[in-house]
């Protein structure tokens, strides 16, 4: 009985996360049919938004030019960090629907890792057919990138939860 419960509490979380797997990759397929000058005002205004709240968080006293040079010099680390937190929540999400299927972790994250970077390479096929834009293979191993990044960081807390546990035990 404890065991059907237990499956069925599995298939559930599996189910939501294959939704939102879909869901987040929707997301991701709708950020890449903006246009160049669409893409570039958002990752310039989230940047010009992080200096503006760093610098009053900080009692900096920027002016607007000053907060406009620093976003502009920030804006590329700010679009390729947000590539990489796209695609390190989607393996996440991949991982979580994979988690219905008895198979090791390590074979659940290689699928899930194999499955999010297939996604990126498509991903950057469909921005060749989207004004201004250009599907790079820079830009898959930046996606890739993340992919790994969110992995390792799920494992090591992982980790260090079991470890905690452990200690408390």
């Amino acid at each position: 009985m404890m065991e059907n419960t237990r499956i069925r509490s599995v298939r559930i979380k599996s189910n939501i996360a294959a939704v939102l797997a879909l869901v987040w990759m929707c997301v991701i397929f709708s950020f890449s049919a903006q246009t160049k000058e669409e893409s570039g005002a958002v990752s310039q205004g989230l940047s010009y938004r992080m200096i503006d709240t760093t610098g009053r968080l900080l009692h900096l006293h920027l002016d607007d030019e000053r907060i406009r040079e620093i976003a502009g010099a920030i804006e590329h680390f700010v679009r390729k960090g947000a590539h990489m937190t796209e695609y390190a929540i989607l393996t996440l999400l991949l991982y979580g629907w994979l988690c219905r299927w008895d198979m090791s972790s390590r074979r659940r994250a290689v699928i899930a890792a194999v499955a999010a970077a297939l996604y990126a390479c498509s991903d950057e096929f469909h921005q060749t057919f989207v004004p201004g834009r250009a599907g790079r293979v820079g830009d898959v191993l930046v996606d890739s990138a993340g992919v790994l990044l969110g992995l390792a960081l799920f494992f090591l807390i992982g980790k260090l939860v079991r470890e905690r546990k452990v200690r408390k035990e």
